[in-house]
């Protein structure tokens, strides 16, 4: 199998029982027991159906949470910590016991699992997305089953990203997807709580109109992770806005989904594919710090997609080095982008105003680079939304 492909772009659900490269991201939800261990009998069931997607030619990677969940019993604890470093502790434990399981499980099909640990910044930066692109697709090339998880023995803010639901889209985007599918313990996206007597499954979503009046509900009833039905509409927006189709149901139905049955929700896709950091630098890094621009440099950077320059930068908020991710603002401080600066916050009050050709003269020729390169540079959604209209 190859890793050089076009990723298709599904409008039909029946197609994903053809689609090449398939993301499968399941929760913690669906791999526990009532206890909070895990679940070792739905753990198989799940490997068994993506290993039978295997056989039959296609790549698949699978996005897993449940580390913090396998790490709990072994620590004597009978509910996920409330703290960082005791998540982390159950992490650090569970990570470990969780990719055994799943290797066992693979092994009873001949299939090999590999390990794939990523935090926010292993792909906005420019050097370290490019090595995790290669990192996904040489093992695919392999025939291994990659098993993502976000770092969390060691991730910050990142380990409340939304239970890996919008790690899954990024990653759909990262490898080239044909379709995402998120299993959950919901089997649909309803119109109301799916207890409610009356809710309706919604089978197509083909935008957010079509989420006008929809009820969604918050964390999942296990209490074991950290998501609920908002990170995955979160998720599926970002997947189908960057091109990828996205399938919701749970994880029991995986088999059926995958076949392009008419279960859960489908998540039609809306937009087209563009840059894989820039999608993660949109949506992943945490922002370091602020920089203030005025009226032209707003203008410049959101109508003729330039580079932000010191002489259109007004204010700096933050402490930051060069190379992290920082909003750029208006006078009213709403974000109008997101880029990563080329200097540090203790340099940046010493340019502001200036023009790059004047502070070469003035400090030398290391000082003549833009505050924030285009190619580093991505605007924000509703910034992006508003010039889409008015075009």
């Amino acid at each position: 199998m190859t890793v050089s492909r076009a990723a298709r772009r599904l409008e039909h659900r029946g197609e994903l029982a053809t689609a090449g490269r398939v993301v499968v991201k399941v929760g913690s939800s669906s791999l526990t027991t009532a206890a909070g261990g895990i679940d070792e009998q739905r753990l198989g069931g799940l490997v068994d159906v993506l290993a039978a997607r295997v056989a039959a030619g296609a790549e698949v990677v699978l996005v897993s949470s449940g580390a913090i969940a396998a790490g709990l019993a072994p620590l004597g604890l009978s509910t996920r910590p409330r703290d960082l470093a005791t998540q982390q502790a159950a992490a650090s434990v569970g990570q470990g016991l969780l990719l055994a399981r799943y290797g066992a499980a693979a092994a009873e099909h001949g299939l090999t699992v590999g390990q794939v640990l990523l935090t926010a910044d292993d792909v906005v930066r420019r050097a370290h997305y490019r090595n995790a692109q290669r990192t996904l697709f040489r093992l695919l090339a392999l025939g291994v089953l990659p098993v993502v998880n976000e770092n969390d023995t060691v991730a910050t803010n990142e380990i409340r990203f939304g239970d890996n639901d919008r790690l899954a889209a990024l990653v759909a985007h990262l490898v080239q997807a044909d379709a995402l599918v998120l299993l959950s313990d919901v089997d649909a996206l309803y119109d109301g709580p799916p207890s409610r007597p009356g809710a309706r499954r919604l089978p197509l979503v083909r935008g957010p109109q079509d989420l006008d009046g929809v009820e969604v509900g918050g964390r999942g009833a296990a209490g074991v992770g950290t998501g609920g039905m908002v990170t995955k509409l979160d998720a599926a927006r970002i997947a189908t806005g960057s091109g990828v189709a996205t399938l919701l149901t749970s994880a029991p139905l995986a088999a059926r989904a995958l076949a392009g049955e008419d279960v859960g929700t489908w998540f039609a896709p809306t937009g087209r594919r563009g840059s894989s950091r820039l999608l993660w630098l949109a949506h992943a890094a945490a922002p370091a710090g602020r920089l203030v621009l005025d009226a032209g440099a707003v203008a410049a950077i959101t109508q003729r997609g330039a580079s932000l320059l010191p002489a259109g930068t007004t204010g700096v908020e933050g402490a930051f080095d060069a190379g992290d991710p920082v909003d750029l603002c208006d006078q009213s401080g709403r974000a109008v982008a997101r880029g990563l600066v080329n200097y540090s916050s203790v340099e940046v009050p010493d340019l502001l105003g200036r023009s790059t050709a004047d502070l070469a003269a003035a400090l030398g020729p290391g000082y003549d680079r833009e505050l924030v390169h285009r190619d580093d540079l991505v605007l924000t959604d509703a910034t992006a939304a508003r010039h889409a209209r008015a075009r």
